[in-house]
């Protein structure tokens, strides 16, 4: 059974710093693209970042280009999001997620077969 488990969520002021976790199981994680996505307050879910099986390459969404970086620890079968410069426009429900529908790390929607129940991230003065 495939499982993902994201961790390392908070509140935290404008500007600040958080780094949300993964933890993969059920598959073998150094074979699978993986992903983050997101869902604002009210909005729908957002595509965020890819990296690529090895983390030669990895791709963002404009908005956080420059202030987040995904990372991989593919011994210990683990996604990170390092988010810095945080803005008010980030708070969202975050979710790793592997299993894209179709082009494979190219895909940028959100409808992935695989997600984790998610990890609150608020950024507010």
């Amino acid at each position: 059974e495939v499982q993902l488990v994201e961790s390392g969520g908070g509140s935290v002021q404008p500007g600040g710093s958080l780094r949300l976790s993964c933890a993969a199981s059920g598959f073998t994680f150094n074979n699978a693209h993986m992903s983050w996505i997101r869902q604002p307050p009210g909005k729908g879910l957002e595509w965020v970042s890819t990296i690529t099986t090895t983390g030669t390459r990895t791709y963002y969404e404009d908005s956080v280009k420059g202030r987040f970086t995904i990372s991989r620890d593919n011994a210990n079968n683990t996604l990170y999001l390092q988010m810095n410069s945080l803005q008010s426009e980030d708070t969202a429900v975050y979710y790793c997620a592997t299993g894209a529908p179709y082009n494979g790390d190219l895909y940028r929607g959100t409808d992935f077969y695989y997600r984790g129940r998610g990890a609150q991230v608020t950024v507010s003065s």
